[in-house]
This record gives C-alpha cells, structure tokens and sequence, in this order.
C-alpha cells in the first residue's frame, strides 16, 4: 500500500491545483499517465480515494475500507519469518575426486550433460550396485559442479524437500530444504533412489520443470540459478518391483516421469572395466592379489549370467566385490572374507554363492586337495596368516 499511496499524494496535488476535489475514473487513470505512471497504478491509486458516487471519487478523502483494512493489516502484522542459512537439511559442495572411480557406462554423456549447464532432468535406472550415484558424483567432481544429494524414501514429503521450522537454539527458524538450496545455487540435484518415494514426490513437478517455486510456508518466490539440474536414479523404470526384490519401490506417476527428457540404462560392468575396479580398490586397501582378483571377476560373471537365465533369484553386484576386497584387507583370509559377505543373502542362495566360489577356487588350483571341513591343502582355505605359503 505504500507505493501506491504515494502515487496518490502525487495524484491529489495535481488534480486539485484549480480546487476541484471530485473526479471521475477516466479522469484520474489519465492524469496519473501523465504524471508516468502507468495504467494499472492509476487504477489501483483509485481505491484509496472515498467514493461519492456513481464513478466519482474525492481525491482529498482516503477510502474510509481501505484505511480500515490497512490498520487491521498493520495490527496483525507478524514479524519476518528468520531463515538459516547453516546446512540442516542439505548440503552444497564440489565432490572430491575418487582416485579409484573407472569411468564408464553413461559416465560420458552424463559429464557432458553436466558440464553444459543446461537444465535437463535426467532419470538413471538399473540393478543396485552398479554405480550409479557415484557415477553422478563424480561427473559433479570432474566438472566441478555444486552437487547435493537428497535420500527418497516412503516418508519423504514437501518439508524434507523444500524446508520447514525447525527449533534451533531454543528458537523456531524455517530451514530451506536440499531442493531449494540445490536452486538457489545453481548446483546439480541428485535425487537419490527416487522409486522408493511416495506420491509426496509430486511436489516437485514444477521444479523438473525448471519453474520457480513458491515456498508456501514462508510466501518466498524461489527461481532457479542459471545451472540447476535434476538427477534422478533408481532401481526401476518407476512401475514397480514384479520380482520382489526391490519390495520399497513404488509405481511413479506418469506425469512425474513424462518430465524426465532422457532415462539411462546403467548396467553391470563388464568384465575388462570391473577388472580395473577391483584392482583399483585393491590398491586402495593394500590388498593386491591378482589370482583372487580373478577368481572374483569369473564368480560374479557366472553368477550373474545365472541370474539372467532365471536360475538364481540373487545376483553378485559390483559393490558386493569391492565389499569382499575390503574385508578381504581386513581379515586377511579370502574364505572368511566370501561368507561374511555373502551372509546377508538367503541360506539357499549364500550355499549357492558359496559352493559355486569353491569350484573357481579349485579351477585356479587343480592341485590341491579340499578336504571335507573346508580346507585347502594343510591351511584354512584362504588363509594368510598361517606359517605355510598363502593360496594365491
């Protein structure tokens, strides 16, 4: 009201310098362009004037209405809504350069996707395991773009996303959520495992749209900084989980995958590029065996060619293996480092996993002899921490 007020002082002087007070609309709309303002100031500026009649207004009396509405504004005033800026809900950074990251797959198209700058949604699916948010890590990383990840899960609503009060010291604060801060920076929104989300996600429509968003709670207009992009992975195409084993996916609303551009199919990799992985990752533990190195690749490919076939129901992930090269540093025994990792499996499924590493084991070494408790040779299968050679 402040602006227009003014407008109306402005208006009232100039009007009334040969004493007329009354005027007609037309008359004052007129007399405020000349004055440049525009149409629709003058128009507004009408309103504050106290109407004496049929399209007459006195421009020295105040609208008795708007006064009063002014004066009820003013004592329900509340004062400005305090926002944080530390990083509650949400963090924005440059992520580092993992040494043993290989690039591959989709990686890219996805950098070249990243270091355009340009706002262009796009939806990654695939098996778990297989890389796909380190592949958009690092893209960030190499084009040293602001990166934030946000977690999809069923409970995931429009204040986890875009903020809400949080109690800070005592103190009730709005905290901008990762998807404003991701705008506000221009940096490059991954949105994590996005199928196990509900229909909460709908929120976000206007944002996969590249549209500014209207913070409801705090009234505050966000537009997206020049840059701002959304990532999206997932286990499925966002229609759900047939075989059971993505049990916390749910089926996606079509609207909401109609405003991806792109979708990329991450697959495993293949056996050359995971040989580098784990090496790599051997490397980084201070675990370099080639002969399990190979044993492992060999497992996994089996295995997974199993899986294909509909033969197992569970497959051996690129993660799982550096998983098992992990503890294999750890604990210094292949055998051990095996069944630890694949406990997390059913009892059919592990005594499958198991049974078939065995028979890599002894592929690798046809002269020993497995005898009936495990063993290989006169050591524990796998072991290097006896006084006898290790097995590789």
């Amino acid at each position: 009201m402040r602006e227009f007020t003014e407008i109306q002082k402005n208006l009232t002087k100039a009007l009334t310098f040969d004493g007329e007070t009354t005027f007609g609309r037309a008359a004052i709309i007129a007399e405020a362009e000349s004055l440049g303002y525009t149409y629709s100031q003058g128009k507004y500026a009408i309103y504050n004037y106290q109407k004496v009649g049929h399209g007459m207004y006195d421009v020295t009396r105040p609208n008795i209405e708007t006064e009063a509405a002014t004066a009820a504004a003013a004592a329900n005033a509340v004062l400005p809504i305090k926002q944080i800026t530390t990083r509650i809900d949400g963090d924005v950074f440059i992520p580092d350069i993992v040494d043993e990251y290989v690039q591959w797959g989709n990686f890219k198209d996805l950098l070249t996707i990243v270091t355009s700058k340009v706002f262009y949604p796009t939806f990654i699916t695939g098996l778990s395991g297989n890389g796909k948010t380190m592949m958009v890590e690092q893209a960030c990383a190499h084009a040293k773009r602001n990166f934030v990840r946000m977690q999809i899960h069923q409970d995931t609503n429009e204040d986890d996303m875009l903020g809400g009060f949080r109690l800070v010291n005592g103190e009730t604060i709005f905290a901008k959520g990762p998807v404003i801060r991701a705008m506000e920076q221009g940096a490059i929104l991954l949105l994590d495992e996005v199928d196990k989300g509900s229909n909460r996600l709908m929120a976000l429509q206007g944002v996969l749209e590249g549209k500014p968003v209207l913070i409801k709670k705090t009234g505050e207009i966000v537009y997206p900084a020049p840059g701002f992009n959304v990532i999206s992975t997932a286990n499925t195409k966002g229609k759900g989980s047939d075989d059971g084993r993505f049990i916390a996916t749910s089926v996606i609303d079509e609207s909401f995958l109609e405003r991806y551009p792109i979708t990329m199919e991450q697959e495993y990799p293949s056996k050359a590029i995971e040989k580098k992985i784990l090496t790599n990752h051997m490397k980084k533990f201070g675990k370099s065996d080639v002969s399990f190195r190979n044993v492992l690749l060999d497992w996994a490919q089996a295995i997974r060619k199993t899986f294909d076939d509909g033969a197992l129901d569970e497959v051996i992930s690129t993660r799982r293996l550096c998983h098992i090269v992990q503890t294999y540093s750890i604990f210094g025994d292949q055998k051990k480092a095996i069944d630890l990792c694949i406990s997390r499996f059913d009892t059919d499924t592990k005594d499958a996993f198991s049974s078939l590493f065995d028979k890599y084991i002894m592929a690798a070494r046809p002269d020993e002899k497995k005898f009936s408790d495990g063993g290989i040779g006169s050591v524990e299968f796998g072991s290097t921490t006896s006084n006898s050679p290790p097995p590789f």
